[in-house]
């Protein structure tokens, strides 16, 4: 059954012949009354709590708490579960418990393990439930139900809840990605709620649901796994427009422990500071490079050998095998400069004991042969008022031993002598990450020692290119300071979460999920793995939209030699965005990408069917933008854009400032209600120009035109 409704004075109309209507708009207002009251109880004890760091886990808390409420505002309840045994749960966006918190939740979590036969009962697995119902509202106002009865005798659809889905995609796009919590189908949803142990690989074809499985995933995880909040989460995509596209969805799931960033910016200080070209770039996000720069940086540990130091005039001495054992214990499971400060403790300690030592021999050497002098000075102060001798004060000022208090002393004046610090210094210098990372890639015969794979003409590539950063730089250049580790220890920064995890290159998270995980590198995927010391990752992407230089062509390639065997893999095979008259062009395409993989199935119609029209170059502009202006109106309300070849690019966005014109590259994850490629040939001659084209085609949701370049 769907009961539609477009206005309030509809709803009161139908509400007699539609109860269902009635019914679920008594319990809407109900379920926002009790959202309101739990607000305004947060907004009273935030108010309330002292600020002090006894209650910071508490207002934490109460902040997260206050951020979900605030976020659910909108689609607060979205279905209903009716069981076989006459009882019946609503589904939302968060939870909220009755007044009595020992009863039955008003509303049920949707991450919930009650809430998962929503997504996943069928009429052939009805999972002990009679009837789902999916509710749509606007606003705080019901605008229809769709009931699906679940019982053997129903029909098998294909889709879980295929008319608010349905819905769902036809509804106009508006440039920011929506939650799809309220029509998740199941393939998704066995991803959503999977294992988060180890390296999950999620492979899925244009409108398959990647990214929205990928988020849903850490709005899952973060319910059932809440020592992640502590942790944080963080997301990964390719640009900052896709991190624009998605900001919302994270939020209106209730979960705000999360760090967004793109590999560019991933490291802490470091940015982007020119482009290179895709050979150069290719190379430098091999493999290679890890064991390559593990074995540069460790050769620049200093070589044991002697060391002599000057402690207040006096000249000490470090054997070479007291140095060798110091530099042994000080490397053992350390980065290069945690090793460093490990050493420098080790030598004050040596040196402090050394002067000790010292002290100690000078002064046997001194009461030998003046015993009895010390005896009858010994025996003078015994007769007189000495109150050193009578109150038992000891002291090198004293009694020329030396205290614990002594001790400390000298290794204090040792700690903070220059001419010590800097004997060190020469001796173990301290290392900048970048400076160590361009003397590398500048010096051949560095590059000939340790990299020893690459070819004459590789390695001229890498030495010849200019100092500034590139994006394959990044990567090298997070893994250099990962070796040589920070000079000081870092320092806890930031009053919210995802401030201080932002601000950390060695924040551990708790997990990590990859959007368009096809385009990273090998070393980019170090580069992440760093970041999650337990595995926990999530990557979502479609090996056959793959745009970067490397040269895979699969997932066992593009992740292998980073993870090894320990990594599983999921498929999405359903499309559900892009319609049947557009994935039918993309077969071909694909073949001629070189392509194994069989298209996601589509299970829509649009009703349009794809169009082409063709134009001169010189006509090409006008024509673009002409057609542009035509789909722009037609979907009104909707998203229209414009894809094209880069060297295009420039004068199509001159000719349409208020349209979104990209290359196929930038487009990658967005959709849109109507997209035209134009000069699909030119898009084809790019580098990786199918896998770009297979990327362009299948942009739209509802209507697709391409506008072919003729002579």
């Amino acid at each position: 059954m769907t009961v539609p409704i477009t206005a309030r004075e509809d709803f009161v109309r139908e509400s007699t012949t539609h109860p269902a209507l009635r019914d679920e708009q008594e319990f809407i207002d109900r379920a926002h009354a009790r959202r309101d009251t739990l607000l305004a109880a947060v907004e009273r004890e935030l108010a309330a709590a002292p600020r002090d760091d006894v209650e910071a886990a508490r207002v934490t808390g109460l902040r997260r708490r206050r951020a979900d409420l605030r976020h659910a505002e909108q689609g607060l309840v979205f279905g209903r579960l009716d069981a076989a045994d006459g009882s019946s749960r609503h589904i939302g966006r968060i939870g909220l418990p009755e007044r009595d918190d020992d009863s039955e939740p008003l509303v049920l979590d949707w991450r919930a393990a009650a809430a998962r036969p929503f997504y996943t009962a069928t009429p052939l697995d009805p999972q002990g439930q009679q009837r789902r119902r999916h509710i749509r509202t606007r606003g705080r106002e019901v605008v229809g139900v769709d009931d699906e009865p679940l019982d053997p005798e129903a029909a098998a659809g294909e889709l879980v809840g295929e008319g608010a889905l349905l819905q769902a995609l036809s509804a106009r796009r508006t440039g920011r990605m929506g939650t799809a919590v309220a029509t998740l189908q199941r393939e998704q949803d066995e991803i959503v709620r999977s294992d988060s142990s180890g390296p999950l690989i999620v492979q899925g074809g244009p409108g398959t649901g990647k990214t929205v499985v990928a988020l849903h995933r850490v709005a899952y995880l973060l319910f059932n796994r809440p020592e992640l909040a502590g942790q944080g989460v963080l997301v990964l995509g390719p640009s900052p427009r896709f991190l624009d596209y998605i900001a919302q969805v994270l939020p209106a799931l209730g979960e705000t422990s999360v760090v967004p960033a793109t590999c560019d910016t991933l490291l802490p200080g470091a940015a982007v500071e020119r482009e290179e070209s895709r050979e150069l770039a290719e190379i430098k996000g091999r493999a290679l490079w890890q064991p390559t720069l593990t074995a540069y940086i460790r050769s620049l540990l200093p070589a044991p050998g002697d060391l002599e130091f000057l402690v207040d005039g006096e000249r000490y001495p470090l054997p070479a095998q007291r140095v060798r054992d110091a530099l042994d214990g000080a490397t053992s499971g350390r980065d290069v400069h945690a090793a460093r400060r490990w050493f420098i403790d080790k030598v004050h300690d040596l040196l402090t004991d050394a002067v000790v030592e010292r002290h100690e021999e000078l002064l046997a050497g001194m009461e030998t042969g003046f015993e009895e002098i010390l005896a009858r000075v010994d025996a003078g102060q015994a007769r007189s008022d000495d109150r050193g001798v009578h109150s038992g004060a000891t002291g090198v000022d004293v009694d020329g031993e030396l205290t614990d208090d002594d001790v400390e002393r000298i290794r204090a004046r040792i700690c903070s002598d220059a001419g010590i610090a800097a004997r060190i210094d020469d001796f173990w210098p301290v290392y900048d990450a970048r400076a160590a990372l361009r003397r590398l890639l500048q010096d051949d015969a560095l590059l000939r020692e340790f990299a020893g794979e690459l070819t004459g003409d590789e390695r001229a590539l890498v030495t010849g290119a200019p100092a500034p950063l590139a994006p394959s730089d990044i990567p090298l250049l997070d893994a250099v300071a990962t070796l040589l580790g920070a000079v000081d220890p870092p320092q806890e920064q930031g009053e919210f979460l995802a401030d201080r995890a932002a601000a950390r290159r060695d924040w551990a998270y708790g997990h990590v999920a990859v959007d368009e995980a096809q385009e990273l590198s090998a070393m980019q995927w170090h580069m992440v793995l760093r970041r999650v010391p337990s595995r926990s990752i999530t990557a979502v992407g479609d090996i056959d939209q793959t745009e970067a230089p490397h040269r895979h062509t699969s997932w066992e390639e593009a992740v292998q030699p980073v993870f090894g065997d320990r990594w599983r893999r999921g498929d999405l095979t359903i499309c559900y965005r892009t319609p049947r008259e557009v994935m039918a062009l993309t077969e071909p395409v694909l073949k001629r990408a070189g392509s194994s993989s069989v298209p996601p199935r589509a299970v829509r119609d649009s009703g349009v069917e794809p169009w082409v029209v063709t134009a001169t170059d010189a006509e090409l502009p006008g024509t673009v933008g002409q057609l542009a202006a035509e789909l722009a109106a037609r979907w009104e309300g909707g998203t229209v854009g414009v894809i094209a070849p880069t060297a295009r690019l420039t004068t199509l966005r001159a000719r349409l400032p208020g349209t979104v014109v990209l290359s196929a590259g930038e487009a990658k994850g967005l959709e849109w209600d109507a997209a035209l490629v134009v000069d699909p040939d030119g898009i084809a001659t790019e580098p990786r120009g199918w896998n770009g084209l297979y990327v362009a085609l299948t942009r739209c949701t509802q209507e697709l035109g391409r506008v072919r370049a003729v002579s």
